[in-house]
């Protein structure tokens, strides 16, 4: 078995970093729900998303990627299924886009855990993502080794989505987002909507 060894890990640690940060339909739930309804109130969906997204990382390192590969059924079940649940998060994105926020009332409405779970793993393609890497970064690896290096992955994605969060619900941003709610949330639909539909569509 191969050791883990920092440069690698460091390697796997950057690489992540820039792949959560990328535009996706994630990335773009948490900010918005940042600015939304505020850092307390949005950080357990952050931390959803930051779980549903390591959970692929367990998937990769227990063999997922090869059953895509040995059942590519699978994949594209996944897929279309993850894709059209993208697309229903865009529906509802643009049909309550121009509803008001009461910040006095309802701030803390909304998407939570479960959902933030939910959404990232409605998205198979961190499957591939972890998978390659890791195949890359670590061949071989112990049952150590995997533990171990879920848990680094797992710490990026927490730290990562927990970053965003408290960046997006600064009052600047916050003050923003209620200054163009309605342009934004149909922005964010489209967005999402188009990765579903990408998804949905991919070879």
């Amino acid at each position: 078995m191969q050791a883990i060894t920092l440069p690698a890990l460091a390697l796997f640690v950057t690489t992540l970093g820039f792949a959560i940060l990328s535009p996706g339909p994630a990335i773009i739930a948490a900010s918005r729900s940042a600015a939304a309804r505020g850092r307390q109130a949005s950080m357990p969906y952050a931390m959803g998303l930051a779980f549903g997204a390591s959970v692929w990382c367990l998937f990769a390192l227990f063999g997922l990627t090869v059953l895509f590969r040995v059942v590519p059924q699978s994949y594209t079940l996944l897929r279309l299924l993850g894709g059209a649940y993208l697309i229903w998060i865009a529906v509802q994105m643009w049909r309550h886009a121009a509803t008001p926020l009461d910040f006095h009332g309802t701030a803390d409405a909304g998407p939570g855990f479960r959902h933030g779970l939910a959404l990232n793993l409605s998205n198979p393609k961190p499957a591939l993502f972890y998978g390659s890497i890791i195949l890359t970064l670590f061949p071989g690896l112990s049952a150590l080794g995997g533990a171990v290096v879920y848990l680094v992955a797992l710490a990026v994605e927490l730290g990562f989505y927990a970053a965003v969060t408290a960046l997006m619900a600064t009052d600047p941003m916050r003050r923003a987002y209620r200054a163009a709610k309605t342009a934004i949330d149909r922005i964010a639909g489209t967005l999402i909507g188009a990765l579903g539909l990408t998804l949905m569509l991919r070879n």
